[in-house]
């Protein structure tokens, strides 16, 4: 086995995705599923059906004891005592100079206890950050993202495939659970029960769920959901789909939009930093300044007026003068155009401005458009 084979991870379903055909890309230091088939059959099925992901990359981290809520206003940038039982909120983590050290999701289980989910490359950062920030709070953080899969079911049918498989008592916890709220259901998998957190959050644009299960259960839950997702016609789904969906979606990726050297403000997260909370919070003092100083670059959506998409790290321009980068592109199987993001100088982020995007020698025409590129409909 090389050194290179040697640091690669696998998730608990890399075998299913062997049978099904995939073909393999490495992401955040895991080997994941690309896609099965077609990528572009798999993302229409996820807007008008249904689509299956593997999400075991991403970390899970317990936060619990008396100072729970307390800890977590310190350690990330929004309010998470302010979140009630049963309930979510995405925020992020910030070093001391206001850099994004990750964008993640906590859930509120108790009034005590927090499930905070990083991304997979930032999985190690984030659970060491946490650890570090807790030593003044009465908080135990534990990382559990060895022994913890995640699968999630996105798109329109997800509601019906999952009440295939749930226990009937909690079909109302399924059918009346709100975005961004999770709540512990009664699984049937294989003949056998099975209770796991459910849920209703997603990284596609569309109504869906994610389901946390022990790595032991994973396999037979995610063969069960496919079985149980044939009437309603649910495909597994890879990386490539998950990647056009979260960008038609608006949504922005660690690593192209968000990273160390961007401020929250720039990126468009102002909102999620709450300055004014109770006492200081790793980067309160940086962030606060970044927000009187203003940015001198914001994220913005382009929408091609031409046929060929921009890609990453492509410059944009106006009059031939550079004014920005794009950080991701491609066309959009949904809208029938280009879509893309970028970092544009101040003066030309208004919605209808015209600016080109260099497509290796090649100006393109964009235009700035606000976002999200698409909505779907509630």
């Amino acid at each position: 086995m090389s050194a290179e084979t040697a640091t690669k991870q696998y998730t608990a379903l890399y075998e299913e995705h062997q049978k099904l055909g995939a073909s393999f890309t490495d992401f955040g230091g895991w080997q994941m599923p690309l896609k099965y088939q077609s990528e572009l059959a798999e993302h229409h099925a996820v807007r008008k059906a249904a689509g299956l992901f593997d999400l075991s990359h991403m970390g899970e981290v317990w936060v619990t004891g008396p100072d729970a809520g307390k800890f977590l206003d310190y350690a990330l940038v929004s309010r998470l005592s302010a979140v009630a039982v049963g309930k979510a909120k995405y925020s992020l983590i910030c070093n001391e100079d206001g850099g994004i050290i990750d964008d993640l999701i906590s859930y509120r289980r108790a009034e005590d206890k927090f499930l905070v989910v990083p991304n997979a490359g930032n999985a190690k950062a984030v659970a060491e950050a946490l650890a570090e920030r807790a030593q003044d709070f009465d908080v135990t953080v534990e990382d559990v993202t060895a022994s913890i899969s995640l699968v999630a079911v996105q798109g329109p049918n997800s509601v019906d495939i999952l009440k295939q498989l749930v226990a009937a008592a909690d079909h109302a916890t399924v059918t009346e659970m709100k975005y961004y709220a999770a709540d512990e259901v009664h699984f049937t998998v294989s003949g056998a029960p099975l209770k796991l957190l459910l849920a209703r959050t997603g990284y596609t644009g569309e109504d869906g769920f994610e389901i946390y299960v022990p790595n032991e259960n994973a396999a037979s839950l995610w063969s069960a959901l496919l079985s149980a997702g044939k009437d309603f016609d649910l495909v597994p789904a890879g990386l490539a789909a998950r990647d056009s969906l979260r960008l038609e979606a608006g949504m922005p990726l660690y690593g192209n939009e968000l990273s160390l050297e961007v401020s929250p403000y720039d990126a468009g997260l102002g909102p999620i930093v709450a300055l004014k909370k109770e006492g200081e919070f790793v980067g309160s003092a940086a962030l606060e300044a970044q927000k009187e100083r203003g940015s001198k670059r914001k994220l913005v959506g382009l929408k091609g007026l031409g046929r060929r998409a921009a890609r990453s790290h492509y410059p944009v321009s106006k009059d031939g003068q550079a004014v920005g980068e794009v950080t991701s592109g491609q066309p959009s199987p949904t809208l029938g155009y280009p879509v893309a993001l970028a970092y544009v100088d101040i003066e030309h982020i208004e919605p209808g401005t015209r600016l080109d995007v260099d497509l290796r020698g090649k100006p393109e025409p964009f235009e700035v458009v606000a976002l999200p590129f698409y909505k779907r409909d509630k």
